[in-house]
């Protein structure tokens, strides 16, 4: 027998003593306790890290297991259905557009906008700074096209400087090369190079750099070509600066006997012809239509319409063989390349019969040149162009090039450039837009000779991330785009290259401010 106490609900206390097997109930009674534990304990267990778990991760995993509902998937599909029916609507008139994000935020907590509203407001100043985004583009295109149209006025004082040593020097006048040289201006022994061009400071970087990097400089001859205008500052500056060993001739277009307007009337109506002065010289946004006009053809028109493709020192290179008549071979460069390499290899690599020695660019991915064929420079819409043209085929660089003077002779060639630009003023220029290479693309047609592309590398005038380590290795680097190196637009990290040819202790380069940079 076992006594139990029981409280009674009248506060007093009852013994009562009662007979039962008491040890068969307790241990009973005890299993069930213990049963039913075991199965409550482990749920209560994961509901408490549940609750634990939504505080921690935003109230995310906590509603999929306890069948709760999350809102939020749901609210953002009705979002973007929001968003998808503003794309096609006009956005209301005189909706005022924050100036902000955080001015956004605070009108819409301001005003307590609906969805709706707030998306036209998303909508409204994300086109806005798109416009703004793209008119500043196109503004600075033409703030870089200005640039390098014009002339930097360090340039112009030295040109100016040196035309009036020209005139108060004799030095400066003395004559180029003297007298017991001329006799190698013809001499087929030497390795001759013509430069044609009205930048001074150009012409001697190019200069320097090829006498500079020649194994064999007492072999070089260079014939440098400029306008009237130029004459007697160019004149004056190698007069006043020789590149002894090598040999300097300096002569104007106004020298040149054979060029009348006779052998170039083609070249003569282009820069006098009023319609094509003002496609070059004229205003180059009116009339453009840029709403449907990327960026990048933008850029492509604007090169395209640089003044120097209609100047007659540019087309020169076509008139090589009757501008000099005693000579086979010569390497022609253009004044915005650095030599980096003797160059004397290239009067004996064999053309095969071929005129034009050049670097092909249609290489694609290549690290040395570009991926141009015909079609980027021509107009295939056009019947004539679409008739005697193929879109892939390779095109070629102008830059760098050797030209057998020889077998150009034996040619068609200059009846073939002049018969093309004649068609081309004709069609109102809707056959190409871009200077002189296209004709001569054409005319050189099958009297062109690949050579190796580390002779020379293109593109540091446009490509901005152009490889440092394949600018060491080329023998030529050429700086063709708009970022000439003596421009301030000029690319910093490739500027170098071309003033290590720069002489910045001479006075007059020195009085018209042209830093070191």
């Amino acid at each position: 027998m076992r006594s139990i106490t029981i409280s009674s609900s009248n506060g007093f206390i009852d013994l009562m003593k009662i007979k039962v097997a008491a040890r068969h109930i307790s241990y009973r009674t005890l299993f069930h306790t213990i049963l039913i534990l075991a199965f409550l304990l482990p749920f209560v267990f994961i509901l408490t890290a549940l609750v634990t778990l939504e505080d921690c991760l935003g109230r995310r995993l906590g509603p999929r297991l306890l069948g709760r509902v999350d809102d939020s998937g749901r609210l953002v599909k009705d979002f973007y259905k929001i968003l998808n029916q503003v794309n096609t609507e006009e956005i209301p008139d005189g909706l005022k557009l924050p100036d902000s994000f955080s001015q956004l935020v605070s009108e819409m907590k301001n005003n307590q906008y609906n969805a709706r509203t707030f998306a036209f407001m998303l909508r409204g100043m994300m086109e806005k700074l798109e416009r703004e985004i793209r008119e500043s583009k196109f503004a600075e295109l033409m703030n870089k096209h200005f640039a390098a149209s014009s002339i930097p006025k360090g340039i112009h004082c030295l040109s100016l400087r040196l035309t009036d040593e020209y005139s108060s020097n004799a030095h400066a006048r003395r004559q180029l090369p003297s007298p017991e040289l001329l006799p190698v201006l013809s001499n087929n022994s030497y390795h001759h190079f013509v430069l044609s061009t009205d930048n001074i400071l150009a012409a001697s970087v190019v200069v320097t750099s090829a006498v500079q990097s020649s194994l064999k400089p007492e072999k070089i001859v260079f014939h440098v070509i400029t306008d009237k205008k130029t004459y007697a500052g160019m004149h004056s500056w190698f007069a006043l600066n020789p590149v002894s060993p090598a040999i300097v001739e300096v002569k104007g277009v106004h020298q040149f006997d054979w060029l009348t307007r006779e052998n170039v009337p083609v070249l003569e109506a282009i820069e006098n012809h009023n319609g094509i002065r003002n496609y070059y010289h004229g205003n180059h946004v009116a009339g453009a239509n840029l709403s449907d006009t990327t960026p990048r053809t933008f850029a492509s028109k604007l090169q395209a319409r640089s003044p120097k493709y209609i100047s007659l020192l540019n087309h020169l290179r076509i008139y090589l063989p009757e501008l000099f008549p005693n000579l086979n071979k010569v390497v022609f460069l253009d004044d915005d390349v650095v030599v980096q390499r003797d160059l004397s290899p290239l009067w004996e690599i064999d053309l095969e019969g071929k005129v034009n020695g050049a670097v092909e660019t249609c290489k694609g991915e290549d690290e040395w040149v570009m991926s141009k064929h015909f079609r980027t420079y021509f107009n295939f819409s056009h019947p004539l162009i679409a008739k005697n043209l193929d879109p892939d085929e390779c095109a070629w660089a102008y830059g760098m090039n050797i030209f057998d003077l020889q077998a150009w002779r034996k040619t068609n060639i200059r009846e073939t450039y002049h018969s093309w630009l004649k068609e081309n003023l004709k069609s109102n220029l809707t056959m190409w837009k871009l200077g002189t290479l296209p004709p001569a693309l054409i005319a050189f047609k099958g009297h062109v000779h690949p050579i190796d592309p580390s002779w020379h590398m293109l593109g540091l005038g446009y490509q901005n991330k152009t490889n440092i380590e394949s600018v060491k290795k080329a023998a030529v680097i050429h700086y063709n785009g708009q970022s000439k190196p003596w421009l301030q637009i000029g690319f910093e990290h490739l500027r170098p290259f071309w003033t290590n040819y720069v002489n910045y202790s001479n006075d007059f380069i020195r009085n018209c401010h042209m830093l070191e940079s």
